[in-house]
């Protein structure tokens, strides 16, 4: 499928860094060793406004991916899609983030994951599945069709990531990013098994849960 005319403060390449992708500063210091770290220590925290949450997500995004974003870039999602950013904390600690948004594709509702980052010192966790299973389970939720995303051809464990969790590759395109790689578009289509969708519908009662909490 052709890729959608983005939005005037929309970014026309997503980009992800994940589990095994090696680019990206260190998250602080303070953050909790993985040695003794696991994802049950996680804490999974729905965004709560741009007060709160929208410097903590535009640093950790800043430090760790390679292509800039504006704030319009950011404030384009989160606030028409505030429900498809989930942040992750060690210790009170930013440590990972998934931000994507859902709206009507010609005929269907598309689920797009924008940008998913994981701290470098966190990324044996499986975290980045974590996230992005997430987002998945909301956009399960409200009714979506499909979800794509942008992989860098050359990122092998971004591919699996997504793979693993259902993706196919859906398309080859060609210097899509500024530093002149391929990316792959990648699709999940929706609804989706019922062992799958019993697992994210508990995960997204556990996230409207927090939401709650944290109300």
């Amino acid at each position: 499928a052709a890729r959608a005319a983005p939005h005037p403060t929309m970014p026309e390449r997503a980009a992800a860094t994940t589990d095994a992708d090696p680019r990206g500063a260190s998250a602080p210091e303070s953050a909790a060793s993985t040695s003794t770290f696991t994802l049950d220590d996680v804490a999974f925290v729905p965004y709560a406004g741009e007060d709160v949450h929208m410097p903590v997500v535009m640093d950790l995004i800043g430090r760790e991916l390679s292509e800039p974003y504006s704030v319009f870039t950011y404030r384009y999602f989160i606030n028409n899609w505030p429900k498809l950013c989930v942040l992750a904390y060690a210790n009170d600690v930013p440590i990972g983030v998934v931000v994507c948004k859902l709206e009507k594709h010609r005929d269907m509702y598309r689920g797009y994951v924008g940008m998913l980052v994981v701290a470098r010192t966190h990324r044996k966790l499986k975290l980045g599945s974590a996230l992005v299973s997430r987002a998945l389970a909301v956009m399960q939720s409200e009714g979506a069709d499909e979800c794509v995303l942008e992989v860098e051809s050359t990122n092998v464990g971004a591919l699996r990531l997504y793979q693993n969790l259902g993706f196919i590759r859906d398309k080859r395109l060609e210097r899509y990013y500024l530093s002149g790689n391929d990316a792959y578009r990648m699709k999940l289509l929706f609804p989706l098994s019922p062992e799958r969708a019993a697992e994210l519908e508990a995960q997204s009662a556990k996230l409207a849960e927090e939401e709650e909490e944290a109300a």
